[in-house]
């Protein structure tokens, strides 16, 4: 009877999507898009903008020619750099603050998914002071438009530049989870490949494979409407056709943009059609243990496929053709996609098992990923507590 009401939930739950007024952010795009983005803050009538990003990015000197070309613009910004790789609600709250003491009109978000999350999660703080970060987990909590918030991606994995979604990780519990809202979906977002060229192979390896876990969830969900299909379809032929490219010469900028294409068009895909249990799970690695999440997802993608089995073999199928792969029938090409999928982790040195897992934690993480994804997500297959286990067990090796 549970799994009736699952199914049922999903169905009215994506066919209002259907009604909502969905949008993607206007696009600056190429090689050296980076420098035109003061201006059209400038052109917004924005004078004082949050720029919310990390330490690591603010010592590499990535944001120079930004910062240049905002001083040239006249345009003042004020800089948080205190993003962790799971970003916390205390760092949400220090943007905000920083927001509101410099009398801010806008947000850039610089930086990976952990900048942009942190932005999203401050510009909601700022319209929303007697919501808590807490009371907005969930969807469709924020209900009220953000400051004019840009993204600019220095990774090609998350595609939160065009998402509805902010995580966040609670410290005291270690808990992390989801604020989804039409409302965090930023105005503008640049996708210049420059600002990728320095990213380490495992940083690259790890990011990407979040972009493929991204696509593959989006596609193998019920629901899905036909044009995140196709975004899904594209991400994952993008990937499989750059991303090696780019682990191996980082300096390659075609290779690189495609990246950030796949990346966008995942995120894209996904925002609608939504992720599915790789990610309950990851999160409750980077909540717990502090796993970084395209790892996380990297490691955990193959085996939820296979454990999906029968169900995801026509999908699977359809994304094994599109790479190139053959089979005789779509169990076999669907199981040489999977092979496929743990190829790429190996030939790019990820991992294949969490040995770190620890007993007494198990029972948290299945409460944990049973609390993010039954009902929202329309997964192939529903689980419960004993299928969440089988996988845990699977990861721990």
């Amino acid at each position: 009877m549970k799994k009736i009401w699952y199914r049922v939930f999903q169905f009215v739950l994506t066919s209002g999507m259907y009604l909502m007024p969905w949008r993607q952010p206007e696009l600056l795009s190429g090689p050296g898009s980076i420098k035109k983005l003061p201006a059209l803050i400038k052109s917004k009538g924005i004078k004082n903008v949050l720029i919310v990003t990390d330490s690591v990015l603010r010592k590499l000197g990535l944001l120079d020619s930004f910062f240049a070309a905002c001083d040239a613009e006249g345009l003042k910004g004020i800089v948080y750099d205190g993003v962790e790789p799971n970003p916390s609600i205390e760092n949400i709250e220090a943007a905000r603050k920083l927001y509101l003491d410099n009398n801010c009109d806008g947000i850039v978000a610089f930086g990976g998914g952990s900048a942009m999350d942190c932005a999203k999660a401050a510009g909601a703080r700022v319209v929303k002071p007697r919501q808590s970060v807490e009371q907005m987990g969930g969807t469709l909590r924020v209900l009220k438009r953000l400051p004019l918030l840009f993204a600019v991606p220095t990774t090609a994995g998350t595609g939160s530049e065009t998402t509805i979604a902010a995580v966040v990780t609670d410290r005291a519990t270690h808990h992390k989870y989801a604020i989804q809202d039409l409302a965090l979906i930023p105005r503008y977002a640049v996708l210049d490949p420059e600002l990728t060229v320095g990213l380490p192979p495992h940083i690259t390896s790890t990011t990407g494979m979040d972009a493929l876990t991204h696509a593959v969830e989006a596609y193998t969900n019920l629901f899905a409407p036909k044009s995140t299909d196709k975004l899904a379809v594209e991400a994952v032929k993008l990937i499989f056709e750059n991303l090696e490219k780019v682990y191996k010469d980082g300096s390659d900028i075609t290779a690189r943009y495609n990246m950030q294409l796949a990346a966008y068009y995942a995120g894209a895909a996904f925002t609608r059609a939504c992720v599915g249990y790789v990610h309950g799970v990851a999160h409750t690695l980077g909540g717990l243990y502090g796993t970084p999440h395209g790892l996380a997802n990297a490691v955990i993608l193959p085996y939820v496929m296979e454990e999906f089995g029968p169900a995801v073999y026509y999908k699977l199928a359809r994304l094994a053709e599109a790479v190139g792969i053959n089979g005789k029938d779509d169990e076999e090409k669907a199981k040489a996609f999977i092979r496929e999928i743990r190829r790429l982790n190996a030939d790019m040195r990820i991992q294949d098992k969490f040995d770190f897992i620890q007993d007494q934690d198990i029972p948290q993480m299945i409460r944990w990923a049973m609390k993010e994804a039954n009902p929202i997500y329309p997964v192939p297959v529903l689980w419960h507590e004993p299928e969440f286990r089988a996988l845990i067990e699977r990861l721990r090796g």
